[in-house]
């Protein structure tokens, strides 16, 4: 390694250490800026396909920074006092639920094991007891402090104002921001820079706004059929079930054991309901599995579900909310330079060795690569 590279190591290890800090010092105050270059690199693709059409760039990204405001706007006037009813009400709910869910679970297992194994529903009910107070205080602690926090980040102010005019600005001047971080690219390394540019483009591009659109679907479906159905909550658990589809089956999954834990509060001992209610998440996972998915995104995007779960934990233990709106571009980022530096690797002597290489072998991006 010459000087001029140990150089440029030490400036950009320094430069991300500088950047890692700004975002965990002023994580909340960057809020609305990331959703807003967030927003504006989804709809981006949007106001290029309008600016081929002939339409000014400035124009288009009006038109399309006003349609979302509006939809944005609607959503939190018309869904969010929905939502904050919704949740205040599972909150202060939450211990009854569970002692009715403890009285259901002590009564089966009377009946199960009670007379096979006499006296184990006694410590069965002393353990469900503890574990129904805990749980439900610390689930209640859980849902008031999340709805605080994200009152306090994301503030109307920051929703209906501040975001839309970043996104605007970002979307007004996207190619001449690119254009600029292209300049200040090191002459030496510009080309590989913008290949895995390009890379991790294709791989953001694809999942996210792929992943996104999945979500809103299966979102809105869980909603209007929960809701329809008649189960507690079902707007709240729909839409969190939506949300946290942007990893895969984890949103199904969730909603699945949220939405089958109400009912069985809800509807017990009828099992109908109970039967619809898991019947909706088992169908919306089906559809989406087996045609959304393959219609939407196809099998191009190499991001495994372990890996974006794994990207998600840590990021939001690090930077909080901010951290897990970032949490999947960095995970694909992070994917596609291990994928280029396994590349290196198996076309480097570390690998061959003093052996030319065997064709046929594996190459980066086979079937089996995790991230």
């Amino acid at each position: 390694m010459n000087s001029v590279t140990g150089r440029q190591l030490f400036f950009w290890g320094a430069a991300f250490v500088l950047f890692a800090g700004v975002i965990l010092l002023l994580g909340e105050v960057l809020l609305p800026f990331v959703l807003g270059l967030i927003l504006a690199y989804f709809l981006n693709p949007l106001v290029t396909g309008l600016e081929k059409r002939g339409v000014s760039r400035q124009v288009a990204t009006g038109l399309i920074a006003a349609i979302f405001t509006l939809l944005g706007t609607l959503f939190v006037l018309i869904i969010g006092p929905l939502l904050f009813h919704q949740l205040s009400e599972l909150a202060s709910q939450m211990p009854t639920y569970f002692r009715q869910l403890q009285g259901i679970i002590i009564n089966g297992s009377e009946s199960l094991f009670g007379k096979i194994f006499p006296g184990s529903e006694l410590g069965a009910e002393e353990a469900m007891q503890n574990m129904a107070k805990e749980s439900a205080k610390h689930l209640t602690g859980v849902l008031k402090s999340v709805w605080t926090s994200g009152m306090a980040v994301f503030s109307f102010l920051s929703l209906v104002l501040i975001t839309p005019v970043v996104t605007f600005f970002l979307l007004k001047d996207w190619d001449h921001f690119i254009g600029k971080i292209d300049k200040w690219l090191p002459r030496d390394h510009a080309p590989i820079i913008r290949l895995l540019v390009k890379r991790i483009n294709r791989s953001i591009a694809g999942f996210i706004r792929g992943q996104v659109t999945i979500s809103i679907f299966v979102g809105i479906f869980y909603s209007i059929a929960l809701t329809m159905l008649g189960l507690k909550y079902g707007l709240l658990i729909g839409l969190t079930a939506g949300v946290l589809n942007i990893v895969p089956f984890l949103g199904s999954l969730v909603g699945f054991l949220i939405s089958g834990t109400m009912a069985v509060v809800q509807y017990w001992p009828e099992w109908q309901p109970i039967l619809y209610v898991l019947g909706i998440f088992a169908f919306g996972q089906l559809v989406d599995t087996n045609f959304l998915t393959p219609k939407i995104i196809g099998d191009k995007i190499k991001l495994h579900p372990v890996w974006l779960i794994f990207a998600l934990i840590v990021s939001g233990y690090l930077f909080g909310v901010l951290g897990m709106l970032i949490a999947i571009p960095l995970a694909a980022a992070i994917g596609v330079l291990v994928r280029f530096g396994l590349e290196r690797y198996l076309d480097s002597e570390l690998y061959i060795g003093s052996r030319s290489p065997k064709k046929g072998g594996q190459k980066p991006g086979d079937k089996g690569d995790l991230v």
